[in-house]
């Protein structure tokens, strides 16, 4: 005989569902307007992020000179002027070796075309000049009859710089103030709010810190193992500028996606305007294979070891950022999903129970 459904506890059933996703939908709806609140202070908060990334790779010598007796200004000052320096240096390790390389490049790009057209004119294709230059004439009316949607794409672009470099210079200034005041931060937020607040948010904001400063550090180490390996590579091949493409690797792993796939491209054009086809598709397996050793060991296993994530758990988070946000998801995806976690354990820590205190005999009680 089949047992019968309690009315009862089937009506508590379903009214603690109805509660539970009530209060669950109010809780989504909050989250909705506070990234909409975000997304319409965007020009403001993304200096702002971009700044306490910086703060985080920038801090420790900060610390050390504090240490050493020097005043906040002063040690604020001389690290902000060294990162300036290392960056400016870090572009000159890119820029000045391919100036240097940049006569035979051209001389490898048109000899390379020369040999795309020699290729295309000879078995399977058969394509002679006539078609190449039927072609390039149909190519040019197009471009011209384009040049309005150009021109918009070319505004929007240089619009796009343009509001790089006013993110750069604010969270240049934004790093500065927070290396010069940032220890002072937290205990002036915690004379602005009231009772448990005024302990908790500090707690919560500092540990905030200590995770988005593992992460930075955790890309670092990732970048330049991806520099090591494909400046290895590079080496062994005999492609020209080793160092400016190992160093364009480094810093293009800040970027993720997009930064990989822009220095992969320049690696594997320069071997094959320098050595021929058959390195640069060597070259472009080595990329592909670091790649897919940093996207799926790496990085996992760095990441979710520094910040307290599973591995699984930062790979379905920089897929979801990347969906949702694109680039911007796929570099923010990872240290929100750590802050998240860190909010979530420090609730857990002030809503749990205390441990039962251990009775004389060993047990607890």
């Amino acid at each position: 005989m089949s047992a019968t459904l309690n009315a009862g506890r089937t009506r508590a059933a379903l009214r603690t569902s109805a509660r539970v996703s009530g209060e669950l939908l109010l809780v989504l709806v909050a989250a909705a307007v506070v990234l909409w609140v975000l997304g319409r202070m965007w020009s403001v908060v993304w200096p702002l992020i971009v700044g306490l990334l910086l703060t985080t790779l920038t801090w420790p010598p900060t610390r050390f000179l504090r240490r050493r007796g020097l005043a906040p200004a002063l040690a604020a000052s001389l690290v902000t002027v060294l990162f300036l320096l290392v960056a400016a240096g870090t572009a000159a390790l890119i820029a000045v070796p391919v100036a240097s390389e940049a006569g035979e490049l051209t001389d490898g790009v048109v000899e390379g075309v020369q040999r795309l057209r020699e290729w295309a004119a000879g078995p399977p294709l058969n394509i002679d000049d006539a078609q190449i230059a039927g072609a390039f004439d149909t190519a040019t009316a197009r471009i011209q009859d384009s040049a309005g949607a150009i021109a918009t794409t070319a505004v929007t672009g240089v619009s796009t710089v343009f509001s790089g470099v006013v993110t750069a210079v604010l969270a240049l200034f934004l790093m500065f103030f927070f290396l010069k005041d940032g220890p002072r931060f937290l205990p002036w937020l915690g004379r602005q709010l009231p009772g448990r607040l005024a302990t908790d948010v500090p707690a919560v904001a500092e540990r905030c810190w200590l995770t988005l400063g593992s992460f930075v550090r955790s890309q670092a180490l990732v970048g330049l193992i991806d520099a090591v390996l494909i400046g290895l590579g590079l080496w062994i091949l005999d492609v020209p500028l080793v160092l400016p493409l190992s160093v364009l690797t480094f810093v293009s792993a800040f970027v993720p996606i997009v930064g990989a796939l822009f220095a992969g491209f320049v690696a594997v054009l320069i071997a094959l305007v320098s050595n021929g086809l058959t390195d640069a598709l060597l070259v472009l397996a080595v990329i592909v294979v670091v790649q897919q050793l940093e996207g799926n060991v790496f990085q996992p296993m760095i990441q979710s070891r520094g910040l307290g994530l599973h591995a699984a758990v930062v790979l379905l988070a920089v897929t979801l950022g990347g969906s949702l946000s694109g680039i911007v998801g796929s570099l923010l995806a990872v240290p929100v999903a750590a802050l998240i976690a860190v909010v979530w354990n420090y609730l857990r820590e002030q809503l749990s129970d205390p441990p039962p205190a251990p009775r004389a005999d060993g047990s607890s009680t």
